[in-house]
């Protein structure tokens, strides 16, 4: 069974922030990896993708993006071929029957809806398209197909928590240097490193955007490997490659 956390705000479309479990991916990769990039098995990448896809939205069309850390969004009326993907890391919609699917390993995925004007978006938000400001550029999308953005609701789902983020004190500077009051999302660690709170920071730069409701989720994908694929974690552990898992949001047909 895939397992899907969802949030309350978001109940009036269909909707899933997906982990490992479920899937028939083996070895390293076990359970739902939906990931291209890894090296798994291409047939259960696919296969975990439609298992995906059905959690949530039945018989959709799933739609993914080539993922650069940008804060570059696609408007979709229409499935792109799976070799047409293009750059990007937010997608929006507002075509019943598609279903709007972004990766992540630790970074933070962001969920939109405005069901009022039948408009959904999803983001990936690791910390270069946060502070790039990808959540504010995916509001603006949303607008232009008849959002509006005091309407707009909008969910972060698991990703890296602050006990599990350790940066440096010229990572955390950058954030600071934007803006002052951005130091809240960083505490003490170790000498010389902090622990940061992207979670947090991304829900600070959705409200300050004019997003009066917004779910943090609260589900740290590193320390929680039984249920989420996490890059840092792989990494710490040195192992050669890791899963990632969707966040998926749509219109029904």
């Amino acid at each position: 069974m895939v397992e899907l956390v969802k949030a309350h705000l978001l109940d009036a479309v269909p909707h899933g922030f997906a982990g490992r479990r479920g899937g028939v991916s083996q070895g390293l990769y076990a359970g739902l990896n939906v990931g291209l990039g890894s090296d798994d098995d291409r047939d259960a990448i696919f296969r975990n993708r439609d298992l995906a896809r059905d959690a949530v939205l039945p018989g959709a069309a799933l739609v993914t993006v080539r993922q650069v850390h940008s804060a570059r969004v696609e408007t979709v009326t229409a499935p792109f071929a799976m070799d047409a993907r293009p750059e990007a890391d937010a997608i929006v919609t507002d075509r019943p029957g598609l279903l709007l699917g972004i990766l992540t390993a630790d970074c933070v995925p962001v969920l939109f809806a405005d069901t009022a004007a039948g408009v959904v978006g999803a983001a990936h938000a690791g910390w270069k398209g946060a502070i790039g400001g990808v959540t504010d550029a995916t509001l603006a999308a949303m607008e232009a197909l008849g959002a509006a953005r005091s309407r707009i609701v909008a969910a972060i789902g698991p990703c890296i928590g602050r006990a599990s983020y350790e940066v440096t004190e010229d990572f955390a500077r950058r954030f600071e240097e934007e803006d002052a009051d951005n130091a809240r999302f960083f505490s003490a660690g170790r000498p010389g490193h902090l622990q940061f709170d992207i979670g947090g920071y991304v829900a600070a730069r959705l409200a300050g955007a004019g997003v009066e409701r917004v779910a943090v989720l609260d589900e740290d994908t590193y320390s929680q490997p039984e249920r989420f694929f996490s890059y840092r974690r792989a990494c710490h552990r040195g192992e050669p490659g890791y899963g990632r898992q969707m966040s998926m949001i749509g219109l029904p047909g």
